[in-house]
């Protein structure tokens, strides 16, 4: 879908006054953004902080195309080697590897050796590096967990688990009083790929979960099978909402919603729908996964979504000063409140919006996460090897019984890519 933005004069006079003087004023000529921020919430965001960007750059034309979040994964590939936009949004790690060795992002190291991106973003510098250069800025990460109905927690006497067992126990009573524990869609496969990046790190550590996705190691060793024991305990309980295959993460929340499932492990994006949907702050919580194996220093999921600038861009210097933009204190502060992307802003000199959830995310990423902090199972594999994994993961979670097969598949896929 293709839209030239216009929003009122009272909208650009609120945004002014909330983000201040961030960018170079007076850029002529013009800009091509293309966004995968196609839910209502992030395109809204993004589309007005791209409008206070054209009024502090009246003369300058900006054109934005936002594109379905799963098309923009297939078609991104195309449109940066033809007719290139001059910004695009993407993922920080190995999800723009293989974009960075084909040539199509641009170098943007000049903008990182400016101390007001290096040192207020040093915390996401090294997901934005490959080869000792940077490929984009960051411009929004979120918490991942365990979102949970505390009213039905109340109802049925629990209290927030932090062991294995306790979780388990927790699971066992929610499906006594006939509901499931957990809500889940997998039909576009990602969301498996989050249960598993929990349940490996802390079963076996972020660095050996990394070594797994980075291909140093095995899909066959003792530690993933420990993974998928410890994972079949919930799937045998029954603990999984049926035929998640057919549904998306969004469809997977009406069970949440209305009650016939007790949690969602999901990132913080999921919380603007549940409000939307009727829930209200009493009735959602969240808490941290569980511990697995003591001992285990916990390492959590926080991927970064990021701006990149294509190679054959047209416009390089109208995008830079848009990434500075983008990435500067007081719009971070903005976009990422609750009121808006609802995540965690980048920036150091940023604030932390006074949301529950985003309190609950800052300080957990800022003082429980020893183990460190991973992208994403699909950005932290390179892609091809992310596909067959997930396709996998999925699989077992509907099949369990298969999983010798699954596993001497993902081992000879394995080999392949990374020989």
């Amino acid at each position: 879908m293709r839209s030239m933005l216009k929003t009122s004069v009272a909208a650009f006079a609120m945004l002014a006054a909330v983000m201040g003087a961030a960018s170079a004023d007076g850029l002529t000529g013009n800009l091509k953004i293309f966004l995968d921020t196609s839910n209502p919430a992030p395109r809204a965001t993004m589309e007005e902080m791209i409008a206070q960007f054209q009024e502090k750059n009246p003369e300058l034309n900006i054109e934005t195309t936002v594109i379905d979040r799963e098309a923009y994964k297939t078609q991104i590939r195309n449109f940066l080697t033809a007719n290139a936009p001059d910004v695009a949004t993407w993922y920080a790690a190995n999800r723009m590897r293989p974009y960075v060795e084909a040539g199509l992002f641009e170098d943007v190291s000049d903008l990182w050796a400016d101390p007001a991106i290096a040192d207020n973003l040093a915390s996401t510098k090294g997901a934005m590096t490959i080869d000792g250069k940077q490929w984009g800025v960051p411009y929004t990460y979120y918490q991942w967990g365990v979102y949970y109905r505390k009213d039905i927690f109340d109802e049925l006497g629990l209290s927030e688990p932090t062991t294995w067992e306790e979780e388990k126990a927790n699971c066992q009573k929610i499906i006594d009083a006939g509901k499931k524990c957990y809500t889940i869609g997998t039909k576009f496969l990602w969301t498996a790929g989050g249960w598993f990046d929990y349940l490996n790190m802390r079963t076996n550590g972020f660095d050996f979960h990394m070594d797994l996705l980075t291909g140093k190691a095995s899909w066959k060793s003792d530690e993933v099978r420990k993974t998928f024991a410890n994972w079949r305990e919930l799937i045998d309980m029954g603990a999984f909402i049926d035929n998640h295959q057919t549904y998306s993460w969004q469809e997977a929340l009406p069970f949440m919603v209305k009650g016939d499932a007790a949690a969602y492990l999901m990132g913080n994006f999921a919380v603007a729908p549940l409000r939307e949907a009727g829930l209200s702050d009493d009735q959602i919580d969240f808490y941290q996964f569980v511990e697995i194996t003591p001992g285990i220093a916990k390492a959590e999921d926080a991927p970064t979504d990021t701006f990149h600038i294509p190679a054959n861009a047209e416009n390089k210097e109208n995008a830079r000063e848009f990434l500075k933009f983008a990435v500067s204190p007081d719009v971070q502060t903005w976009i990422n409140d609750g009121k808006h992307l609802g995540q965690l802003p980048v920036n150091a000199k940023s604030s932390v919006d006074q949301d529950k959830f985003l309190e609950q995310g800052f300080e957990m990423l800022s003082t429980n996460s020893p183990g460190g902090v991973a992208q994403f199972f699909d950005r932290d594999a390179p892609a091809e090897m992310a596909k067959v994994a997930m396709e996998g993961l999925q699989e077992f979670m509907v099949k369990p019984d298969n999983l010798d097969k699954i596993l001497d598949r993902l081992d000879r896929a394995q080999q392949r890519i990374y020989k």
